[in-house]
């Protein structure tokens, strides 16, 4: 998790939820708050660093607790919330160390709009005691793809991915994982073809929702694991035996897939996945939620953050009520 917390220049939602920070620490030399042995030593917090009403510091505390509560060797303190030149936005700044490295004290600083439920830096994200509510109530509603695991979605992870996408192949061992590690979760499927760059991959997701209507959502998983196994077979040349020899697997009959995947039906239903990811503001692939809130599987199948980990945010996030 060290390496996470160093790492630089992120999208500042990995930095919300895997806490990843500047490099840059500061030394703070002088009106240090006495603190017990091998805890870092936070500057005291001046009256006159609060000089905007809302967010309150208890606020402030209930997002972070919501947002960094699974790592317990996290603390931090929240130094100032301050008016801004900007009517209704003020500037929060938190300072952040681990137990495990007192003496590195890394500084975060975002903006929070007037109305307490957004965040901005370098884009904007939802800020709160219940941050991911929303999007938890959007996917709930309209996250219909295929799915697995359990059948209530008491607990729902939603995958948005695109066949051709080598970082969505490069996950799917993490996903199955997921899966087995718990059972109690409603896993969905829902396709985000980057069409603007994968030629191919707006045909993998029509072929995907036929073999869905087809032939269920095992046959669907079964297709799935074929084409991202057989990922560099989706060229315009060879795309249509990739994607046929994936239907076989998956037990289906290759031609009657293939005339599906003209169908209007067949369109609509990629389209709304589609809408839906625009709804949500999702402009990469893969993007995972859990129970609304996205969790950085990408950073595991990069090595830049233990599996362990991951699945303490996921259970962390389960024990939140809605």
């Amino acid at each position: 998790m060290q390496s996470a917390l160093r790492s630089a220049s992120r999208r500042v939602s990995a930095v919300i939820l895997a806490a990843t920070l500047s490099t840059a620490a500061l030394a703070f030399a002088q009106d240090a708050q006495p603190s017990a042995p091998g805890e870092p030593q936070f500057p005291l917090a001046n009256a006159a660093n609060f000089t905007a009403a809302s967010p309150t510091k208890a606020e402030v505390n209930a997002f972070l607790n919501v947002s960094w509560g699974y790592d317990k060797d996290r603390v931090w303190n929240v130094y100032a919330i301050e008016k801004t030149q900007a009517a209704g936005i003020s500037r929060v700044v938190v300072q952040v160390a681990q137990k495990s490295n007192p003496q590195q004290i890394s500084p975060l600083s975002f903006f929070v709009t007037s109305d307490g439920k957004h965040l901005i830096t370098n884009e904007i994200l939802p800020f709160g005691a219940h941050p991911y509510v929303e999007t938890r109530h959007l996917l709930t509603e309209r996250a219909n793809g295929p799915s697995r695991g359990a059948a209530a979605k008491t607990h729902e992870i939603v995958e948005f991915a695109d066949f051709e996408c080598p970082h969505c192949k490069a996950i799917q061992p993490i996903m199955e994982r997921l899966v087995q590690d718990f059972p109690q979760v409603h896993f969905v499927f829902e396709n985000f073809p980057l069409t603007s760059i994968h030629s191919e991959a707006e045909k993998a997701a029509l072929y995907s929702v036929c073999v869905a209507k087809q032939g269920g959502d095992a046959a669907f998983y079964k297709f799935a694991d074929a084409a991202f196994e057989n990922q560099n077979g989706l060229t315009p040349e060879s795309s249509d035996a990739t994607l046929g020899d994936a239907v076989t697997k998956a037990g289906l009959d290759p031609a009657k897939i293939g005339s599906c995947s003209y169908t209007a039906e067949a369109k609509s239903a990629v389209a709304a996945s589609i809408a839906l990811a625009h709804d949500l503001q999702i402009d990469e692939t893969p993007t995972v939620y859990i129970d609304g809130r996205p969790i950085p599987v990408g950073e595991v199948a990069n090595n830049q953050l233990p599996y362990e980990k991951l699945k303490d945010i996921v259970a962390f996030q389960m024990q939140i009520e809605p």
